[in-house]
């Protein structure tokens, strides 16, 4: 997963405002205490991020997987 897959699937999931309070200030106690951002900026792995935002916010698993991706093209 890169950042910007992150981004978008934190967007998609939590919408686009709320995604940003989410990552700024919640405290992920698996990633040593650290928000989302922090994390990230620290050179935790996006996807890494991503399931531990998911796991305390309790995001359904079947959403977890695949999330940040684009739309295929046909």
């Amino acid at each position: 997963m890169r950042k910007s897959e992150f981004r978008r699937a934190v967007d998609d999931e939590f919408g686009e405002a709320y995604g940003r309070v989410v990552t700024r200030d919640l405290v992920l106690s698996s990633l040593g205490d650290e928000t989302a951002d922090e994390a990230l900026r620290g050179g935790v792995p996006p996807r890494e991020v991503w399931l531990a935002l998911c796991e305390a916010e309790g995001v359904p698993v079947g959403r977890r997987h695949g999330a940040g991706l684009p739309e295929p093209r046909r």
